[in-house]
C-alpha cells in the first residue's frame, strides 16, 4: 500500500462475502471488479453472460435480493451481503423452474446466449407483476384498479431490457406468459390447500 499525501494508506482490493445461489463465497476482489466478472472469473459461474458490458443488452441479468440487476454495472463489493441468484441457482436440482421449462417447451431461445439473462429477468417480471407493479404500458395505474392483466404488450415492455440477437421474442413472450399462468395456478392451489 502506498501512502497518500494525507499520510493515510489506501488499498485497491477488499475481501467480500458473496451469497450466491444459497452458498457463501469469500474472496478478495479489486474494488473495480464487476459482479459479472466475479461470478464468471472467480466463482466459475459462467451461465451469466457478458454481452455489451455496458448494461444495455441484459445478457448478464441476475437477481439481487429478488430484483433484476445487470451484473456488468454492479460492483462486486456493492453486492456483499445481498442474495444473488444466477441462472445456476434457478432450477431445483434436476427439476427445471417453470420459467425454464416454458422456455424449453416453447423454443424461447435459439443460440442460447441471452437465455440465462432472459430467464432471470422473466422471474423478476412475473414477481413484479404479481406484486402489482405497473409498467410503462399499464393502462390504469391506480391502486383500486388492481393488478393489470399480463398481456403480450405488458410482457414485451417489462422484458425490453433483454435483447435477443436471434429474434426469438415471440417465443420468449409466450414462455413468460405460460410460466406466469403456471405461477398463478400454483399460488391458487397453495391458497386452497391452506384453507
Amino acid at each position: 500500500m502506498a501512502p497518500t499525501t494525507s499520510g493515510a494508506t489506501t488499498s485497491t482490493s477488499s475481501a467480500v462475502t458473496l451469497h450466491v445461489n444459497g452458498e457463501k463465497y469469500t474472496l478478495s476482489v479489486d474494488h473495480r471488479t464487476t459482479l459479472l466478472d466475479a461470478l464468471r472469473e472467480r466463482l466459475d459461474l459462467t451461465g451469466t453472460k457478458k454481452g455489451c458490458d455496458q448494461g444495455q443488452c441484459g445478457a448478464c441479468t441476475v437477481l439481487l435480493d429478488g430484483r433484476r440487476a445487470v451484473s456488468c454495472l454492479q460492483l462486486a463489493v456493492a453486492a456483499e451481503g445481498r442474495e444473488i441468484t444466477t441462472i445456476e441457482g434457478v432450477a431445483d436440482g434436476d427439476r427445471l423452474h417453470p420459467v425454464q421449462q416454458a422456455f424449453l417447451e416453447l423454443d424461447g431461445y435459439q443460440c442460447g446466449y441471452c437465455t440465462p439473462g432472459q430467464i432471470c429477468s422473466a422471474l423478476a417480471v412475473i414477481e413484479e407483476h404479481a406484486a402489482g407493479w405497473p409498467s410503462a404500458v399499464t393502462a390504469d395505474v391506480r391502486p383500486e384498479a388492481g393488478v393489470a392483466q399480463l398481456t403480450p404488450e405488458e410482457i414485451r415492455e417489462r422484458m425490453s431490457g433483454n435483447l435477443c440477437r436471434c429474434g426469438a421474442y415471440v417465443s420468449i413472450v409466450e414462455a413468460v406468459a405460460r410460466a406466469a399462468q403456471s405461477s398463478d395456478m400454483r399460488s391458487s392451489e397453495t391458497k386452497e390447500a391452506a384453507a
